[in-house]
């Protein structure tokens, strides 16, 4: 079972990484149109505000739900897992209308807001709900591994969503907020109904075949476990048509989603800080908060390209191999090996791409922003914005890794006690930020998400410790590069900052090969230290690829 669901994990990364790729892309054109045809200042209204808005109607409605959920899903009782994922809706109703009447009427700004700004507002709530409606069918889709589903729907929507935005904004630039809050309900509908559609077809499909859906998952004593498919009508995601010889909800699944919701809310003021602060204080006019924005976007390639996907696969991986209320020596041997060494591994990854992001950022960051919008952004406070982000880029993929396993392995207990840490975390975070901005300007908000950064490291790195101290393992140490990667890191940074030192902006094209070069180097010490996980890692490619072409 455990290379049913190792399998699974990293296919849905692999997906959500090229997913990412595609997004991030879709995102660098649009907001290069919309400084063209609206404004930066537009632009920081809708990445800023709007999208701030969505994020914390989202995060808090949905991710506790899933985060619970998704735990050990073989032993669900999926009758009071639907009702139970059905609260949601109601839920995110009253946030939507109590964040929207805040950010309508109780919001300070010192400018004038864009035309049509509160129906944005407005549909951004409704296209939150609607989306939510299907939050039981996505589950399930997670749950027995249709991998391939989210990534193909995802990308459908951001495709509708741009598709229905652009020609909107061609003919009427002004009204960009419209346009704004008309693609986000289109969007929004067709991931809902796309979902049921497809289960609908689904489920049709092996009704007529008189089947269940099921899922033979074989573990490592070659036994076959088999996992029913339990919706046999699309009405069965409904609340309360499963049969259900238990009560209406599980409580142990509430209690735990009720843990992940006072520590989402503690979580969302860490991870949306800035931009907290700059709609709450107005510190940065609109301009500034769409410069600031395209800046950071381009700061979190790496994050959002490679580490959330991690992350996300990580903690689905983590959940099912570590039980959450037993100690590490009363659990199968085996699983606990096998997540060490890929705790380890990611530990390791993800630290050795975060040094080459800030090692390369510091004499690439001005050929970037060179290469993406021209002279106008190779001036001072960009360039500097990026280089800093570079750092906190290193800090996000450590923090990633080791929070998404505390997250996946911790008991309810050990997740409230961690809610009180995370109340100092969010105080010391935003008053570090509030100071540097005060002192340092927009650059404080990024050296204010690295002291956030900074100590959730050490809180889930001293869980990560307490958990194996009385065990051979040490998960962390992946964390400490290798001895010729690290030198050959130290020789690149040397030589990159002479380049740009004497041949940016002159000679851009004898630079950048300079740094392809040095790069090259880079990543052959990482191969040659790294040869058996490389090997590994193929065969088990060339073993999946074998058994692929055996059952066509």
């Amino acid at each position: 079972m455990s290379q049913s669901i190792l399998k699974s994990s990293l296919e849905n990364a692999s997906f959500s990484i090229i997913f990412q790729i595609f997004c991030r892309c879709v995102t660098f054109v649009l907001n290069a149109f919309v400084i063209r045809h609206v404004g930066q200042a537009v632009l920081g209204v809708i990445n800023v505000r709007l999208l701030l808005l969505e994020s914390m109607i989202l995060f808090l409605s949905r991710e506790p739900f899933m985060k619970a959920c998704l735990t050990n899903t073989a032993e669900h009782n999926w009758a009071q897992v639907v009702n139970l994922l059905w609260l949601t809706v109601p839920i995110c109703i009253v946030m939507s209308f109590v964040f929207g009447y805040i950010w309508l009427f109780l919001l300070f700004s010192t400018e004038a807001l864009p035309p049509y700004y509160t129906f944005a507002v407005w549909s951004v709530g409704l296209s939150c709900i609607i989306e939510l409606s299907s939050l039981v069918v996505q589950l399930a889709a997670s749950a027995f591994l249709f991998v391939r589903l989210k990534i193909i729907l995802d990308t459908i929507m951001i495709v509708i969503r741009t598709m229905t935005f652009v020609p909107l904004i061609l003919y009427h630039p002004e009204n960009a907020l419209l346009a704004f809050g008309i693609a986000q309900l289109v969007a929004a509908v067709f991931y809902t109904t796309s979902h049921y559609a497809y289960f609908h077809r689904h489920i049709k499909k092996l009704n007529k075949c008189s089947q269940k859906r099921r899922m033979s998952l074989k573990d490592n004593s070659d036994e076959y476990v088999i996992r029913e498919f339990p919706f046999h009508a699309i009405k069965d995601f409904l609340p309360g048509q499963l049969e259900n010889h238990d009560s209406y909800l599980d409580r142990k699944l509430s209690l735990l989603t009720w843990s992940f919701f006072r520590q989402g809310i503690l979580k969302q003021i860490l991870t949306e800080g800035e931009r907290l602060i700059m709609t709450i204080m107005p510190v940065l006019t609109f301009t500034e908060q769409g410069i600031y924005e395209i800046v950071n976007n381009m700061g979190s390639l790496a994050a959002r390209f490679i580490f959330r996907p991690i992350e996300d696969s990580g903690y689905f991986y983590f959940t099912q191999m570590i039980k959450r209320d037993k100690k590490i020596s009363d659990q199968n041997p085996v699983m606990v090996q096998e997540s060490v060494n890929v705790l380890t591994h990611l530990c390791s990854v993800v630290t050795c791409i975060g040094l080459v992001v800030l090692v390369f950022g510091q004499s690439y960051s001005s050929t970037l922003l060179w290469l993406y919008g021209g002279s106008k952004l190779i001036l001072p406070l960009p360039v500097l914005l990026l280089r800093t982000h570079c750092l906190a880029v290193l800090l996000l993929g450590i923090n990633g890794v080791t929070e998404c396993y505390t997250n996946a392995t911790a008991d309810s207990a050990t997740i409230n006690k961690s809610n009180w840490i995370m109340v100092y975390q969010s105080i010391a975070f935003l008053g570090a930020s509030y100071l540097f901005v005060t002192w340092f300007g927009p650059v404080g908000f990024i050296l204010g998400n690295c002291v956030n950064m900074s100590l959730r490291i050490i809180h889930s790195s001293m869980f990560i410790n307490k958990m194996y101290q009385d065990t051979v393992y040490r998960p962390l140490r992946g964390l400490v590069p290798k001895p010729m990667f690290s030198t050959c890191l130290v020789v690149a940074a040397f030589v990159t900052n002479l380049s740009h030192t004497y041949f940016f902006p002159a000679e851009k094209v004898l630079h950048l090969l300079i740094g392809v070069v040095m790069f090259t180097i880079v990543l052959i010490s990482w191969i040659y230290e790294n040869y058996e996980l490389i090997k590994l890692a193929t065969n088990k490619w060339h073993e999946r690829r074998n058994k692929q072409r055996k059952s066509d």
